[in-house]
């Protein structure tokens, strides 16, 4: 649903969309909320005035992070952490904003996580320009990624740590489930940086000095996340290697003890193979000592190869 809120006098509210279309002149701020489940054009053409490219920009369904002006105008696309669907890839929820002096616009298809408390400053009359609201916005998203951020590097670090005593199995997937959220966080993060520190540095009537400040912190905060994300995608890589490595170690070491086995085993075969021929002339074949005496003939072979083995350190390969 559609929500608009007025700065004016020191204090804030908010009010219908048919208040807000028969006073929209008046002196104050104003900030509307548009859900992009509703008609959006519609309920566009009735509260402002964006041009038309910027409003195509605006409504887009795909965004990534981008800041571009318009006259004194500005449209900023930023990523946070909201509502996910299903059959959804994108991780971050994106918010549209057009902002010009004593208004912005913003727009979401699905709720972002951060929102309801930049309303919730709005209403305590903390946010008294477009400056203030993009700013708020920006360092709100910023502040609820990093700790994600930083799980994905904690999580991390408990893999490498005990790299040696998980499953293979487990562990490959977790890191692999890692790396795959830090690239699809940082295709994101990294962009947002560049839109943010563009909109820090623009000549724009609208922005204060002070939210130029939040911004450059919401800027400096991003493109350390970008680094994290960056390093944990190639420990994640290394992590992944090292599995393998592991995977394949015990996988030759399974080996290696079969071929003991087999080798053991083949003069013993070949022995048995040779005496169980169906033919006249065997040595010793109706003597009632033979069997027992080719069963120790064939126990002094297996300890005489074992015994071999053990000397050559095969079974430390």
């Amino acid at each position: 649903m559609s929500r608009i809120f007025i700065f004016g006098a020191g204090t804030a509210r908010e009010i219908s969309l048919d208040d807000f279309c028969a006073n929209h002149r008046e002196d104050g701020f104003a900030w509307v909320h548009l859900d992009g489940t509703d008609d959006v054009p519609v309920v566009a053409r009735r509260i402002v005035d964006i041009p038309p490219s910027a409003l195509s920009a605006l409504m887009a369904a795909e965004t990534r992070p981008r800041c571009a002006f318009f006259g004194d105008g500005a449209l900023v696309n930023m990523r946070g952490l909201g509502e996910q669907r299903d059959g959804d890839g994108d991780p971050l929820v994106s918010i549209r904003l057009w902002a010009e002096k004593g208004r912005v616009v913003s727009l979401s298809y699905r709720k972002l996580g951060v929102l309801d408390r930049v309303i919730e400053q709005m209403l305590e009359g903390k946010l008294a320009d477009p400056g203030d609201v993009i700013s708020a916005i920006a360092v709100e998203i910023t502040e609820a990624l990093d700790p994600e951020v930083a799980d994905l590097g904690d999580a991390l670090d408990a893999i490498e740590s005990h790299l040696d005593e998980h499953g293979p199995v487990n562990t490959r997937t977790r890191v692999s489930q890692i790396r795959a959220a830090a690239i699809s966080y940082r295709r994101f993060i990294a962009p947002q940086r560049q839109a943010v520190e563009r909109l820090m540095a623009a000549q724009a009537s609208w922005l204060e000095p002070d939210d130029r400040m939040h911004l450059q912190e919401a800027a400096d905060r991003c493109a350390r996340m970008a680094e994290e994300l960056e390093a944990v995608r190639e420990r994640s890589a290394l992590a992944h290697e090292g599995l393998t490595d592991l995977r394949a170690e015990h996988m030759n070491r399974q080996a290696l003890i079969l071929a003991i086995v087999a080798l053991i085993f083949l003069p013993l075969t070949f022995l048995t193979g040779l005496l169980g021929m169906n033919v006249e002339g065997i040595p010793y074949a109706k003597e009632p000592w033979a069997f027992w005496g080719v069963v120790a003939f064939c126990g002094a072979i297996s300890a005489g190869v074992g015994g071999w083995f053990v000397a050559t350190n095969w079974l430390q390969r």
